[in-house]
């Protein structure tokens, strides 16, 4: 029985301490006059002249105050303000605030600041439990770096964090930021996008539904259906990065890059831009499984390398790819150590060990060269240089054409190569049929030079220039050992056939892992992105200096 009438009382006692907190009154420090007139207000104490109350920390100053004692309530007129310790400070020409609940309601030419910014609107709420002002009437917030618009706001003062969930949009003298769904903490500049967000200035415009912005350092992070749009290039990733004031970017996983002058593609799962806007000159790299794709006479070009760098002015841009470089086109592909080609010259240099497939003709060499036609956007000439051979198989019979000497120039019509020149120490060996097919003999032959003119992807004929050795032989006349020239080896099985087959097996796997993450990241409930360490810990990390 004494533990229960303990318990009891107990009980009472934190009720009536509760209650004792909750109703603290409102206290009067000064008025130059006060009085009470029941019939004009009942039951209220009338305050005039340099009005000051306080309540709990809070001290508001009006020139005319009503106060009603048994609600713990105020109603204050002209040049209201209310101050909050150094964190908050309202000013408006009207104001209530209820003692027992802890809310104001402000309205008329409201002000309201913070250390870090101020909002102008016409009215506003302010809950001092949760400490959180909002407003439901046009707003403008502005600070040293950006002025902010909206509909309609919340503001956390604890966190200094403005939140809104209607039409806003940050002004900057750099760029303009438009969202539905925006956090802007005012202390260190940080913007966090949800939902279809734009920003856009004089250099771009980028597009996200998902994404960090810091507006000091003009550095941003973008997560959902993102995009940076520039007047000739548009860049996608499943993340970008984007540094403004170096006017760098970077994206990872399953990125875009196009080409909008030149009608290219560039894609990856990582890449890095730099942009100079001086000069106009930029450069990007990307790699993992990464493929850059032209287009060569209404036919696209693939071109592979485990990385790739791109350079230069719209209309000028150099491409270099290294490190098992393969292309693919629906008539020619090729493998070789790097590659180097540049849009304006049409030169494209295929390094170390290179070999092309034309149709059904194996080209090889120490040096190989292809020339482009940029009006025509088409093949105009290849070369080969030192050891050039090339080889076919014989469309009847096991054997192989095959025609090898130092140098190779060839002429293309219509992307298909049309006649080859073979310039010094030329050998041929050439399964000769009559137009029925009938092979009439093998021409095994050396020379100076040889001429070889193409219809249809098959060699229509053969000229062979000076210092001619040789001959047509019968096929049972020439061994099975003499039918290949020296330096014959016959890559086949590595032909690249299809535009898939430019990409190496290890990379592929990288792609799968990826394509895979990505559906388990689709799969969740999209949220807002948390707010970063750096975020949070922003005032920490950035002390006020202490004034002496």
């Amino acid at each position: 029985m004494k533990k229960l009438l303990f318990l009891s009382i107990g009980l009472l006692c934190c009720l009536f301490t509760v209650q004792a907190q909750k109703s603290s009154k409102i206290k009067i420090e000064y008025s130059d006059f006060s009085d009470i007139n029941q019939e004009e207000i009942p039951d209220a104490l009338l305050l005039r002249g340099n009005v000051r109350v306080s309540h709990e920390g809070v001290v508001f100053t009006c020139n005319k105050a009503y106060y009603f004692q048994k609600e713990n309530y105020i109603k204050a007129f002209g040049d209201v303000q209310m101050v909050q310790g150094d964190t908050l400070f309202l000013n408006s020409k009207y104001a209530e605030y209820s003692g027992e609940v802890k809310k104001a309601f402000a309205t008329g030419n409201v002000i309201m600041r913070s250390p870090e910014s101020t909002l102008v609107t016409d009215t506003i709420n302010f809950d001092r439990n949760v400490q959180e002002a909002y407003y439901n009437t046009h707003g403008t917030i502005t600070n040293r770096e950006n002025t902010l618009k909206s509909k309609s706001g919340r503001y956390y003062v604890a966190q200094k964090k403005f939140q809104f969930l209607t039409a806003v949009t940050i002004t900057n003298p750099k760029y303009v930021i438009k969202s539905n769904h925006l956090d802007y903490y005012t202390n260190s500049g940080h913007s966090y996008l949800f939902g279809p967000s734009t920003i856009t200035s004089k250099e771009n415009y980028i597009y996200t539904e998902k994404g960090f912005y810091d507006t000091k350092k003009n550095v941003s992070f973008f997560k959902k259906k993102s995009y940076i749009k520039y007047k000739d290039r548009l860049i996608e990733g499943d993340s970008l990065y984007y540094d403004r004031n170096r006017e760098f970017a970077s994206a990872t996983n399953n990125v875009k890059i196009t080409d909008t002058i030149n009608k290219g593609l560039v894609k990856g799962h990582y890449a890095e831009i730099y942009r100079n806007l001086k000069t106009q000159k930029d450069s990007m790299m990307i790699t993992k499984r990464a493929v850059a794709i032209t287009l060569v006479e209404n036919d696209s070009m693939y071109i592979h390398g485990k990385k790739m760098l791109i350079t230069g002015k719209p209309g000028e841009r150099i491409i270099r790819a290294f490190n098992n470089v393969r292309f693919y086109k629906t008539d020619m592909s090729g493998k070789c150590d790097s590659i180097h080609s540049d849009q304006k010259t049409g030169l494209t240099k295929m390094i170390k060990n290179p070999i092309l497939w034309n149709y059904e003709n194996q080209m090889t060499g120490d040096i190989m060269h292809l020339i482009g036609n940029n009006k025509t956007e088409k093949l105009d000439s290849l070369k080969v240089l030192n050891n050039a051979f090339i080889i076919s198989k014989d469309t009847l019979s096991t054997g192989f054409n095959q025609v090898k000497g130092q140098n190779l120039y060839g002429k293309f019509a219509d992307n298909k190569l049309k006649e080859v020149d073979i310039v010094k120490n030329a050998e041929v060996i050439y399964y000769m049929r009559n137009d029925q097919q009938e092979l009439i003999g093998i021409n095994k032959s050396t020379c100076s030079s040889i001429n070889m003119i193409l219809e249809g992807n098959t060699i229509e004929t053969i000229t062979n220039f000076n210092q001619i050795e040789g001959d047509i032989y019968p096929e049972k006349d020439l061994p099975e050992n003499t039918r290949k020239l020296r330096g014959f080896i016959w890559r086949g099985d590595e032909r690249i056939k299809t535009k898939d087959d430019i990409f190496p097996p290890e990379e592929n796997e990288i792609d799968a892992k990826i394509q895979a993450k990505k559906i388990k990241e689709d799969a969740k409930e999209d949220k807002p992105l948390e707010p970063r360490k750096e975020t949070l810990d922003y005032d920490k990390n950035n002390p006020k200096p202490v004034v002496k």
